[in-house]
């Protein structure tokens, strides 16, 4: 079944990527290596903004998280014009806008690497790192970059 294929099976259809907000690009390649610039959080176009463990709760960072992994899939189909061209999904890192007492980053992240699993089966797998920041970009809960294999 093609990457395409499962997106519509899951109900989901990426949006436009996005434009960089400074001085990068979305999306660079070196040889077989794609690496996605940070996305951050945004749901009908608006950043979702919160801090977790104060005004969001795990589950709303997990929706979020998830917001980011389409986004992050639109960049990656903008980049390579076909998400079939994905060999594998090789590292993601998410930072999670929290406050100290909050240790559930890992959990929010799960809500990028589950779809991310569902999307390309084992090829989804990855590593991963999640961390608990002060803050991110435009007050952003969540903000996540990405390493893929090509063909």
């Amino acid at each position: 079944m093609s990457v395409y294929d499962k997106l519509a099976a899951l109900g989901i259809e990426l949006p436009s990527a996005g434009a960089p907000a400074a001085a990068y690009v979305m999306a660079a390649q070196t040889g077989n290596l794609v690496f996605l610039s940070g996305h951050i959080a945004k749901k009908d176009g608006k950043v979702v903004v919160g801090q977790l463990g104060a005004e969001l709760g795990t589950e709303q960072g997990k929706e979020a998280a998830r917001g980011v992994a389409i986004d992050l899939l639109a960049t990656l189909h903008a980049h390579l014009g076909d998400l079939n061209r994905v060999r594998r999904i090789v590292k993601v890192m998410s930072l999670v806008n929290s406050t100290p007492a909050f240790t559930e980053q890992h959990l929010v992240t799960n809500g990028c690497s589950e779809l991310l699993a569902e999307v390309f089966g084992e090829s989804g797998r990855h590593a991963r790192s999640a961390f608990g920041v002060a803050q991110i970009p435009l007050g952003a809960c969540v903000e996540i970059e990405l390493i893929a294999e090509v063909a």
